[in-house]
């Protein structure tokens, strides 16, 4: 279960968003799935294979986070003096619904791409997550100490 959490933070971390492909399809940066192949050493096969089921299931994704800014802002706008509480109600399980599809959707395109892995991919996927949690520990600490120090001042 460990895994499970520190892949879907891995994928997270990699941001596997379509802007990705475009960039990579434009001649800019490498794109998330490559970055991917050069921190545990995916072949070329399974670079192709997490690349289909990214772009399989990214674009309902896409379609339902649109659908959920749509109702976001249709539920702001019904925060107003002459509210009306079934519409506010309604539209809060609109959202909810299509928020409980967007995780779902997202858990499983993560594991789809966690069974592409094998053994050794996944320990040294979990030994760079580890390192990037240390880091990213350091320099918060780090940050508060400047804070703290400049405060005294």
């Amino acid at each position: 279960m460990k895994l499970v959490k520190i892949l879907g933070s891995a994928l997270i971390a990699l941001s596997l968003s379509t802007s990705a492909f475009a960039q990579q399809q434009s001649g800019g940066q490498p794109d998330q799935v490559s970055q991917l192949a050069q921190m545990v050493g995916l072949s070329d096969d399974q670079q192709t294979e997490i690349r289909d089921i990214m772009q399989e299931m990214q674009g309902e994704i896409r379609e339902l986070r649109q659908t959920a800014q749509t109702l976001q802002k249709e539920l702001q706008g019904e925060i107003k003096q002459d509210y009306d509480a079934d519409a506010i109600e309604e539209k809060a399980d609109e959202l909810g619904e299509v928020t409980g599809k967007i995780a779902g959707l997202s858990a499983l395109m993560q594991a789809r791409v966690d069974a592409v892995f094998t053994d050794e991919q996944r320990a040294e996927l979990d030994r760079r997550m580890q390192q990037m949690r240390q880091q990213m520990q350091q320099r918060q600490q780090m940050m508060q100490q400047q804070q703290q120090g400049q405060g005294m001042q």
